[in-house]
């Protein structure tokens, strides 16, 4: 480690001993009930989403929406309640550990930021959301925005009135994108992203026009079946536990539990193999995280993720293992054993890491124009929030950034503005995906430091248990004790920075392009 690090562990284990050996205060332990049983009751209805999207009939769209919105209501009742405000009250002088501490500050925020928001509108943002997940469904399929337009227009209407009663003094967008991470200011994530487009724009533009042929040797089709058990294999060897979880398909693949269960999503296209082995190992990276948090605080703040170190992880995963010449040296073998062709490792590495500029869809990008996606998305809703661009305006204004930023145009509203899911459920999630890049890379130099080990002989030869070990010592177990911007110097030693994903991808895709 290095020295901020080892400071930072030391720490870490002195918070740990003195929440073991506190005896807390009665209010605290009343207090820690109550969030206790607000987490079982996210998890229920965490797990009728995941139904909702992989196993419920479509018939049960119109009950599912009620039983989620009754568990949102009762969820923010217990939160809301007097009693609840009163035990932080009286736990604001108390002698806490750090660790109750943390408990209190992040059962504080949230409890001060739902008190501000009615039961009713609360019960309303959960039944529309959830009725929305289904419209939005049925309107990509049949590539129809205007049948979505009416749901999408009415959650941007819920989330502005439920942003202007948190804090009407503010703007709406910023105080959405607070309720992702309030401990990221939205001015240091635009800071990053104004680092990352002055460095990625050139970037692409060179290795479009490199004169370089990388290999792209997928031809023919694989029915599901194939597909499926070459992504089972590939996330059980990288260490996903299917005792504690399972891979199934989605439209939209997605990561849903807690450390005890937590399950998968994929989705297959015939000619297309790598887009759902990319999108497996994405989303097991996803589960990495959950499986990690610490099983003696579930239920509490200390054994939940936060939403940008989750990206982190699952970026840690796809590109920093999956995507490395080191994967496809211990990898390509299992890969032609079961789609038949006969590659070698330098094709496998190649074809997975194309650059196509001219893709239209953001979970099929590679890792460089993503970014790009990330960008468009996040300035088309903040237009939208912000009232700067009505809601029949969405299509050609997302037409228009695609074309602008990646020099294509979707032809259908499916390949463009209908291709995500996110907008169900609300705004300003995205800026969390490419910091999430961005912290991987952080992180990945500063385990390549760490470790004894090389990390690329470690992938390799298939040795993935040290990875993981790493991240669930130094990431995963920590929860929520640390705020993210605190969490991030903790564990590399400073501040959140663009500067190694740049160097990394400078790296890599110019020994790739030649350039």
């Amino acid at each position: 480690m290095t020295e901020k690090q080892t400071r930072a562990a030391d720490g870490v284990e002195t918070a740990d001993t003195e929440t073991a050996n506190a005896e807390a205060p009665d209010a605290y332990e009343q207090l820690l009930d109550r969030v206790e049983r607000l987490s079982y009751l996210r998890n229920a209805s965490s797990v009728l989403r995941w139904d909702q999207q992989v196993m419920m009939p479509e018939g049960g769209a119109p009950a599912r929406a009620k039983q989620s919105s009754a568990l949102s209501a009762v969820t923010h009742d217990v939160l809301t309640d007097e009693e609840t405000g009163e035990l932080l009250d009286e736990l604001d002088d108390a002698d806490l550990t750090p660790d109750q501490q943390a408990v209190v500050r992040e059962t504080r925020r949230r409890y001060e930021q739902e008190t501000r928001v009615p039961g009713e509108l609360v019960e309303e943002l959960t039944r529309t959301s959830s009725e929305a997940q289904q419209v939005w469904q049925q309107a990509k399929a049949d590539d129809e925005f205007d049948a979505f337009a009416p749901t999408l227009e009415t959650i941007r209407d819920l989330h502005v009135e439920r942003a202007e009663h948190i804090d009407s003094d503010r703007d709406p967008y910023q105080v959405m994108f607070e309720g992702f991470d309030p401990y990221l200011p939205l001015d240091r994530v635009e800071e990053v992203f104004d680092d990352l487009r002055e460095a990625l724009v050139p970037l692409i533009e060179d290795l479009r026009s490199a004169d370089a042929e990388l290999a792209d040797p997928f031809e023919g089709e694989w029915d599901e079946d194939t597909q499926m058990a070459l992504n089972r294999e590939a996330v059980e060897r990288l260490g996903y536990d299917f005792e504690r979880g399972r891979l199934d398909t989605s439209p939209h693949p997605f990561t849903n539990g807690n450390q005890f269960d937590c399950r998968i999503t994929t989705r297959f296209k015939p000619t297309e193999p790598f887009d759902a082995l990319m999108a497996t190992i994405h989303e097991h990276g996803h589960a990495s995280y959950q499986l990690g948090l610490p099983q003696e605080h579930y239920g509490t703040p200390l054994g939940q993720a936060r939403w940008e170190i989750h990206e982190s992880q699952s970026r840690f995963w796809e590109n920093h293992v999956g995507r490395t010449r080191a994967f496809w040296e211990y990898f390509t073998p299992t890969l032609n054993d079961h789609l038949g062709p006969d590659l070698s490792p330098r094709e496998a590495y190649e074809a997975a890491n194309q650059i196509y500029p001219n893709n239209l869809i953001r979970v099929e990008a590679d890792e460089l124009t993503y970014h790009l996606h990330i960008i468009l998305r996040t300035e088309v809703e903040k237009q939208f929030i912000g009232g700067d661009i009505g809601i029949d305006e969405i299509p050609q204004v997302w037409n228009d950034k695609m074309d602008k930023y990646l020099g294509v145009r979707p032809d259908t509203d499916t390949k463009g503005c209908l291709q995500d899911i996110h907008w169900t459920s609300g705004f300003a999630g995205f800026q969390s995906y490419t910091v999430g890049s961005v912290l991987a890379a952080q992180l990945d130099a500063t385990m390549r430091e760490d470790l004894d080990a090389d990390v690329d002989e470690l992938i390799r030869e298939g040795e993935f248990e040290p990875l993981l070990d790493w991240m669930n010592e130094n990431v995963h177990r920590h929860g929520q004790r640390y705020p993210t911007d605190e969490l991030i110097e903790h564990v590399t030693g400073e501040p959140l920075t663009a500067d190694y994903f740049i160097e990394y991808a400078e790296e890599k895709f110019g020994e790739l392009y030649g350039v």
